[in-house]
Protein backbone atom coordinates (compact mmCIF):
# COMPACT_ATOMS: atom_id res chain seq x y z
CA UNK A 1 0.00 0.00 0.00
CA UNK A 2 2.83 2.41 0.86
CA UNK A 3 5.55 1.05 -1.42
CA UNK A 4 4.94 3.41 -4.33
CA UNK A 5 5.09 6.56 -2.20
CA UNK A 6 8.08 5.38 -0.18
CA UNK A 7 10.03 4.47 -3.30
CA UNK A 8 9.70 8.01 -4.60
CA UNK A 9 11.19 9.23 -1.31
CA UNK A 10 14.08 6.80 -0.99
CA UNK A 11 15.01 6.13 -4.63
CA UNK A 12 17.23 9.25 -5.00
CA UNK A 13 19.40 8.17 -2.04
CA UNK A 14 19.52 4.57 -3.27
CA UNK A 15 20.51 5.75 -6.74
CA UNK A 16 23.45 7.74 -5.35
CA UNK A 17 24.75 4.72 -3.42
CA UNK A 18 24.11 2.44 -6.41
CA UNK A 19 26.15 4.72 -8.66
CA UNK A 20 29.15 4.27 -6.36
CA UNK A 21 28.69 0.50 -6.20
CA UNK A 22 28.40 0.25 -9.98
CA UNK A 23 31.57 2.31 -10.47
CA UNK A 24 33.40 -0.15 -8.23
CA UNK A 25 32.20 -3.05 -10.37
CA UNK A 26 29.71 -4.53 -7.91
CA UNK A 27 26.86 -6.17 -9.80
CA UNK A 28 23.20 -6.24 -8.87
CA UNK A 29 23.20 -10.01 -8.35
CA UNK A 30 26.03 -9.72 -5.82
CA UNK A 31 23.99 -7.14 -3.89
CA UNK A 32 20.93 -9.41 -4.01
CA UNK A 33 22.82 -12.45 -2.75
CA UNK A 34 24.70 -10.46 -0.12
CA UNK A 35 21.44 -9.01 1.12
CA UNK A 36 19.96 -12.49 1.36
CA UNK A 37 22.80 -13.64 3.59
CA UNK A 38 22.17 -10.64 5.81
CA UNK A 39 18.63 -12.00 6.04
CA UNK A 40 20.00 -15.41 6.96
CA UNK A 41 21.85 -13.67 9.77
CA UNK A 42 18.53 -12.21 10.90
CA UNK A 43 17.07 -15.74 10.99
CA UNK A 44 19.92 -16.89 13.23
CA UNK A 45 19.43 -13.89 15.50
CA UNK A 46 15.69 -14.61 15.77
CA UNK A 47 16.33 -18.25 16.61
CA UNK A 48 18.76 -17.11 19.32
CA UNK A 49 16.30 -14.48 20.60
CA UNK A 50 18.85 -11.74 19.83
CA UNK A 51 16.12 -9.35 18.69
CA UNK A 52 18.14 -6.10 18.40
CA UNK A 53 20.55 -7.90 16.07
CA UNK A 54 17.64 -9.37 14.15
CA UNK A 55 16.13 -5.92 13.66
CA UNK A 56 19.42 -4.48 12.42
CA UNK A 57 19.95 -7.36 9.99
CA UNK A 58 16.36 -7.20 8.71
CA UNK A 59 16.87 -3.48 8.01
CA UNK A 60 20.15 -4.24 6.22
CA UNK A 61 18.47 -6.94 4.13
CA UNK A 62 15.74 -4.54 3.05
CA UNK A 63 18.24 -1.81 2.16
CA UNK A 64 20.11 -4.30 0.00
CA UNK A 65 16.79 -5.23 -1.62
CA UNK A 66 16.34 -1.62 -2.69
CA UNK A 67 19.96 -1.23 -3.77
CA UNK A 68 20.04 -4.23 -6.09
CA UNK A 69 17.35 -2.75 -8.30
CA UNK A 70 19.09 0.63 -8.35
CA UNK A 71 22.37 -1.03 -9.38
CA UNK A 72 20.54 -3.05 -12.05
CA UNK A 73 19.10 0.14 -13.54
CA UNK A 74 22.66 1.37 -14.06
CA UNK A 75 24.32 -1.85 -15.21
CA UNK A 76 21.37 -3.34 -17.08
CA UNK A 77 18.65 -5.61 -15.66
CA UNK A 78 18.78 -9.34 -16.38
CA UNK A 79 16.22 -12.12 -16.17
CA UNK A 80 18.41 -13.97 -13.67
CA UNK A 81 18.65 -10.88 -11.51
CA UNK A 82 14.89 -10.45 -11.53
CA UNK A 83 14.41 -14.10 -10.62
CA UNK A 84 16.90 -13.98 -7.74
CA UNK A 85 15.39 -10.77 -6.40
CA UNK A 86 11.88 -12.19 -6.21
CA UNK A 87 12.79 -15.72 -5.09
CA UNK A 88 15.18 -14.68 -2.32
CA UNK A 89 12.70 -12.08 -1.06
CA UNK A 90 10.04 -14.75 -0.58
CA UNK A 91 12.52 -17.12 1.06
CA UNK A 92 13.49 -14.35 3.48
CA UNK A 93 9.91 -13.37 4.32
CA UNK A 94 8.88 -16.94 5.12
CA UNK A 95 11.98 -17.51 7.20
CA UNK A 96 11.34 -14.66 9.64
CA UNK A 97 8.27 -16.17 11.38
CA UNK A 98 9.69 -19.68 11.09
CA UNK A 99 12.95 -18.85 12.84
CA UNK A 100 11.16 -16.72 15.41
CA UNK A 101 9.23 -19.87 16.29
CA UNK A 102 12.48 -21.85 16.45
CA UNK A 103 13.51 -19.56 19.29
CA UNK A 104 10.04 -19.29 20.81
CA UNK A 105 8.22 -22.55 19.99
CA UNK A 106 5.24 -21.54 22.11
CA UNK A 107 4.37 -19.22 19.22
CA UNK A 108 4.55 -21.93 16.55
CA UNK A 109 0.84 -21.81 15.66
CA UNK A 110 0.84 -18.05 15.08
CA UNK A 111 4.08 -18.37 13.09
CA UNK A 112 2.55 -21.13 10.94
CA UNK A 113 -0.46 -18.90 10.23
CA UNK A 114 1.82 -16.05 9.15
CA UNK A 115 3.80 -18.32 6.81
CA UNK A 116 0.46 -19.64 5.45
CA UNK A 117 -0.62 -16.05 4.85
CA UNK A 118 2.62 -15.25 3.02
CA UNK A 119 1.92 -18.21 0.73
CA UNK A 120 -1.45 -16.61 -0.07
CA UNK A 121 -0.03 -13.18 -0.86
CA UNK A 122 2.95 -14.60 -2.72
CA UNK A 123 0.89 -17.00 -4.84
CA UNK A 124 -1.66 -14.35 -5.80
CA UNK A 125 1.16 -11.93 -6.64
CA UNK A 126 3.24 -14.32 -8.76
CA UNK A 127 0.29 -15.90 -10.56
CA UNK A 128 -0.95 -12.45 -11.62
CA UNK A 129 2.54 -11.54 -12.81
CA UNK A 130 2.83 -14.74 -14.87
CA UNK A 131 -0.46 -14.18 -16.69
CA UNK A 132 0.25 -10.46 -17.13
CA UNK A 133 3.57 -11.33 -18.80
CA UNK A 134 1.78 -13.79 -21.10
CA UNK A 135 -0.64 -11.04 -22.14
CA UNK A 136 2.02 -8.37 -22.48
CA UNK A 137 0.61 -6.24 -19.65
CA UNK A 138 3.15 -4.06 -17.86
CA UNK A 139 3.21 -1.31 -15.26
CA UNK A 140 5.81 1.01 -13.71
CA UNK A 141 3.54 2.38 -10.99
CA UNK A 142 6.10 1.17 -8.41
CA UNK A 143 9.17 1.80 -10.49
CA UNK A 144 10.84 -0.40 -13.08
CA UNK A 145 10.32 -4.05 -12.10
CA UNK A 146 11.30 -7.31 -13.74
CA UNK A 147 7.72 -8.60 -13.40
CA UNK A 148 4.27 -7.05 -13.04
CA UNK A 149 4.03 -5.67 -9.51
CA UNK A 150 0.47 -5.93 -8.25
CA UNK A 151 0.04 -3.96 -5.03
CA UNK A 152 -2.25 -4.49 -2.09
CA UNK A 153 -2.88 -3.70 1.54
CA UNK A 154 0.26 -5.53 2.76
CA UNK A 155 3.27 -4.87 0.57
CA UNK A 156 6.96 -4.65 1.37
CA UNK A 157 6.77 -1.56 3.57
CA UNK A 158 4.01 -2.96 5.74
CA UNK A 159 5.85 -6.27 6.07
CA UNK A 160 8.97 -4.46 7.26
CA UNK A 161 6.89 -2.64 9.89
CA UNK A 162 5.46 -5.98 11.07
CA UNK A 163 8.93 -7.54 11.27
CA UNK A 164 10.25 -4.53 13.17
CA UNK A 165 7.34 -4.80 15.62
CA UNK A 166 8.14 -8.49 16.16
CA UNK A 167 11.74 -7.61 17.05
CA UNK A 168 10.79 -4.69 19.29
CA UNK A 169 7.96 -6.48 21.10
CA UNK A 170 8.70 -10.22 20.78
CA UNK A 171 6.27 -11.11 23.58
CA UNK A 172 3.49 -9.72 21.37
CA UNK A 173 4.45 -11.90 18.41
CA UNK A 174 1.22 -13.90 18.45
CA UNK A 175 -1.19 -11.02 18.05
CA UNK A 176 1.10 -9.29 15.51
CA UNK A 177 1.19 -12.50 13.46
CA UNK A 178 -2.56 -13.09 13.63
CA UNK A 179 -3.45 -9.50 12.76
CA UNK A 180 -0.87 -9.07 10.00
CA UNK A 181 -1.65 -12.52 8.62
CA UNK A 182 -5.31 -11.57 8.42
CA UNK A 183 -4.41 -8.40 6.51
CA UNK A 184 -2.33 -10.53 4.15
CA UNK A 185 -5.45 -12.52 3.30
CA UNK A 186 -7.29 -9.27 2.57
CA UNK A 187 -4.46 -8.49 0.15
CA UNK A 188 -4.66 -11.94 -1.43
CA UNK A 189 -8.44 -11.61 -1.89
CA UNK A 190 -7.97 -8.20 -3.50
CA UNK A 191 -5.40 -9.62 -5.91
CA UNK A 192 -7.69 -12.49 -6.87
CA UNK A 193 -10.47 -9.97 -7.52
CA UNK A 194 -8.10 -7.89 -9.65
CA UNK A 195 -7.13 -11.00 -11.61
CA UNK A 196 -10.78 -11.87 -12.24
CA UNK A 197 -11.41 -8.34 -13.52
CA UNK A 198 -8.27 -8.25 -15.67
CA UNK A 199 -8.21 -11.77 -17.11
CA UNK A 200 -11.86 -12.79 -17.47
CA UNK A 201 -11.80 -11.71 -21.12
CA UNK A 202 -9.74 -13.53 -23.73
CA UNK A 203 -6.62 -11.65 -24.88
CA UNK A 204 -7.33 -9.22 -27.71
CA UNK A 205 -5.08 -9.28 -30.74
CA UNK A 206 -2.12 -11.45 -31.67
CA UNK A 207 0.12 -9.79 -29.08
CA UNK A 208 -2.05 -11.06 -26.24
CA UNK A 209 -2.70 -7.59 -24.79
CA UNK A 210 -6.01 -7.39 -22.95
Amino acid sequence: MLDGRLRRMIDPALDRVAAGLARRGLGANAVTIGGFFLGVGAWVALACQAYPWALALIAANRIADGLDGAVARRTGPTDLGGYLDIALDFFFYAGVPFFFAVGRPEHALAAAFLVFSFVGTGSSFLAFAAVAAKRGIATESRGQKSIYYLGGLTEGAETIVAFAAICLWPDSFAWIAWVFGGLCWVTAAGRVAAAVAAFRRAPSGPGGVA
